[in-house]
């Protein structure tokens, strides 16, 4: 069957996000004339539509409030040959069954699935070995993927390629003469956060003639930090809060490099080809060998051991063991790359 028309679906946060864009890779390559539309959310939407292999993006927040016949009215419209659940939703497999449809992909790990998938892939995610990015493209077998993509190749078919343009306000922040480094300290509890003792440090081992800091994160983390900020003073610029995520996106892309734990500002930067330095715990399923980010300058710190004690503490003395001198040093060498 040729796919001319395919649905992505993936509707949880953006690092899951980045990490799926490059299905509609995989699928352009494989079907070059294939319209691809991407089943997202509000916030993640500036990075579903810079990605450059997505032809329309879909808001699922936009549908709340509709009646059930309205939705299945406008995707019915749409005349898809595939959908690809990614991220499992009870409601979206409903009614890509009730549109009817033709090829209904997804994990054989969700009993709806069984009642409302006529194509179910075993992705079985808690204790594989795979990458979260070769995962989700398991669930591309139906369709014709049925190799398991290296991760070089997952990284080279990301395709976000379609920031927007940067506010001058924000473009004349950064400096032409030195390597413009984000540092990302907080995680909004979605990863092991790397401390900011650590990036006190970090901030002090990096040379100010070399190196423009700038640190990143929500309003809330802004007056989380914001004594930690006063408190390093000049060397650093203070951006957060400052930016809709369309515009972060476009800064990261003007920018040169990022720090960061396991998050979404991770994986973006990975993905638009900057120097990414990502800290990991080791514990499973968080380690790197499932969530590293994917680029071609993108690399990871972790202290291989056995993380146990860790796994029911907020603070996880595994991944702020992690020196700062080894971030200064990893950084150094992604930059050869």
């Amino acid at each position: 069957m040729i796919i001319k028309k395919l649905i992505i679906s993936r509707t949880d946060s953006i690092g899951d996000v980045v990490l799926t864009l490059p299905l509609a890779g995989l699928m352009k390559k494989l079907y070059p004339g294939v319209r691809i539309w991407f089943i997202g959310r509000t916030y993640t939407g500036p990075v579903i539509s810079a990605c450059e292999h997505v032809d329309t993006f879909i808001n699922w927040d936009e549908f709340s409030g509709q009646s059930s016949q309205k939705r299945i009215e406008y995707f019915k419209a749409l005349q898809a040959d595939a959908i690809v659940h990614v991220f499992p939703d009870r409601e979206l497999a409903n009614i890509a069954y009730q549109c009817k449809i033709p090829l209904r992909i997804g994990t054989s790990h969700r009993f709806y699935h069984w009642l409302y998938c006529n194509k179910l892939v075993h992705v079985g995610r808690k204790r594989s070995p795979l990458h979260e990015a070769q995962l989700n493209a398991r669930l591309l077998a139906p369709l014709g993927i049925n190799h398991t993509p290296s991760l070089a190749e997952l990284a080279s078919l990301t395709g976000l390629t379609r920031p927007v343009v940067l506010d001058s306000s924000y473009s004349q922040l950064l400096d032409p003469q030195r390597f413009n480094v984000i540092l990302h300290p907080k995680s909004k509890g979605s990863a092991r956060e790397w401390g900011l003792d650590n990036f006190s440090e970090l901030i002090r081992l990096l040379p100010h003639d070399r190196y423009n800091i700038f640190i990143s994160g929500s309003s809330e983390d802004g007056l989380a930090l914001k004594a930690q900020i006063k408190s390093w003073g000049s060397n650093v610029t203070d951006i957060t809060g400052k930016m809709a995520l369309e515009q972060f996106i476009a800064f990261i892309y003007n920018a040169d490099g990022l720090v960061a734990a396991s998050t979404g500002p991770l994986h973006i930067a990975a993905a638009l080809g900057k120097v990414a330095v990502g800290l990991f715990a080791p514990m499973r399923p968080i380690h790197p060998g499932r969530w590293s980010p994917l680029g071609m300058r993108a690399g990871y710190l972790v202290n291989e051991k056995q993380c146990r004690q860790c796994r029911h503490d907020k603070r996880c003395a595994c991944i702020e063991s992690i020196t700062p001198s080894d971030v200064v040093l990893k950084l150094e060498q992604l930059q050869d790359r």
